[in-house]
């Protein structure tokens, strides 16, 4: 074989590696921590529910029930974070020939338009979806992230149990389902479409002068967590499914090895004060964050993703997660208006209804305790689940 046809055989083997193969949950999960911490220290933590909150209130504002515009979805910091995970898992899923529209049976969109309008509240009781709320609240060391992690546990379980019932007692709604599928070189089209469009926005950013540059490197590191995401099938609603469900437990030690590298980065990022402590402490320690992420857990089951999940399963072309993003959207910008108008929520200086507003390192625990416990908790998560996948000792039968 001669040294071309090597060159063309390796860079045709790197193509499908870093564009085709699913990867590895746990490769993955490093990836998503490091670039969680990465755009907390370029301008702030990202999340899945301030896009989706900003686009529901432009929605709420076209059809006439809010009469205030709100902040243009090109300029909103968690609307730019949102276009740039789609677009980065749009191309992830044309490069990998796994975009196609995919419309599911007529159930599956009526639990699709549910789902949204249950994790939509939930997040705004727990003040934030999976990644806000848990996922990078326990990274910024908030113990509402802890909260809501039970609540989501909980969730899950719940919904798990009535999608079993579903399937063994619920058969209207089941057919219509259709794929419209592209050719695999119009793909390649598209995505390179979608690469060009990250490149062009990231430069067209960079004359914003309100944000000097930065939003520019959110959507490209946004458009980084969206093709990870995608390409490793990286749901956080799977971590917590699945070990119950199949015994699986590779994303649950994906999430909580992500969890603790956000959590290491985000200390530091702290500590030494490029960004202020109050970051992601919301005062949802006590029966906002625990509710909300029960409802959110139920949500996420009957929607098959998580906020995240949702957003890169819409930019593969899942419709189902198209209609549930809109209702998320739409159901958490009212709910979160009526909190902030109730003044449920604790502050740092009173508690509230949905509860506390507790920063972990302020306590008798300082940053060192503070890691140290998230720690033990990934670290108790992650030997628990592996446990359970040899014994299905926590597994729920059917």
């Amino acid at each position: 074989m001669s040294e071309g046809s090597v060159f063309a055989s390796k860079l045709k083997g790197f193509y499908n590696k870093i564009c085709r193969e699913e990867w590895n949950a746990i490769t993955a999960g490093i990836i998503v921590g490091f670039l969680s911490v990465m755009i907390f220290a370029w301008m702030r933590p990202w999340g899945a529910v301030g896009a989706m909150r900003n686009w529901g209130e432009w929605i709420l504002y076209g059809v006439g029930w809010s009469h205030e515009a709100p902040k243009s979805a090109l300029l909103d910091s968690g609307s730019v974070i949102g276009i740039g995970f789609v677009a980065g898992a749009f191309l992830s899923a044309c490069l990998g020939n796994n975009f196609a529209l995919r419309i599911p049976p007529f159930l599956e969109m009526v639990k699709g338009l549910v789902a949204g309008v249950l994790m939509g509240v939930g997040s705004a009781f727990a003040g934030g979806c999976n990644v806000g709320g848990m996922f990078n609240a326990i990274g910024n060391l908030a113990a509402n992230g802890f909260a809501m992690w039970l609540g989501l546990v909980l969730g899950v379980l719940l919904g798990l149990k009535y999608l079993y019932w579903e399937m063994e007692n619920v058969t209207w709604g089941s057919g219509g389902a259709k794929t419209i599928d592209f050719p695999e070189g119009l793909k390649v089209v598209f995505g390179i479409i979608a690469l060009a469009g990250l490149i062009w926005g990231a430069y067209a950013y960079t004359h914003v002068e309100a944000y000097k540059g930065m939003l520019s490197g959110i959507l490209l590191i946004a458009a980084g967590l969206g093709y990870t995401m995608q390409r490793g099938r990286w749901c956080m609603v799977q971590a917590f499914r699945e070990p119950h469900m199949t015994g699986d437990c590779k994303l649950a030690k994906g999430a909580a090895t992500a969890i603790m590298v956000v959590a290491i980065g985000g200390a530091v990022i702290k500590y030494t004060g490029l960004r202020a402590a109050e970051y992601y402490v919301r005062g949802t320690f006590g029966f906002g964050g625990v509710f909300g992420g029960f409802l959110f857990g139920i949500g996420a089951m009957l929607a098959g993703g998580c906020g995240s999940g949702s957003l890169w399963r819409v930019g593969e072309g899942q419709i189902k997660l198209w209609l549930a993003v809109v209702t998320f959207g739409v159901s958490n910008a009212i709910m979160s208006k009526l909190i902030e108008g109730w003044g449920w929520e604790g502050t740092q200086d009173a508690s509230g209804v949905l509860g506390s507003w507790v920063y972990l390192p302020d306590t008798f625990l300082g940053y060192g305790g503070s890691l140290a416990l998230i720690a033990l908790a990934m670290g108790l998560w992650y030997v628990i689940v592996d446990w359970n996948e040899d014994t299905n000792k926590l597994t729920i039968e059917m």
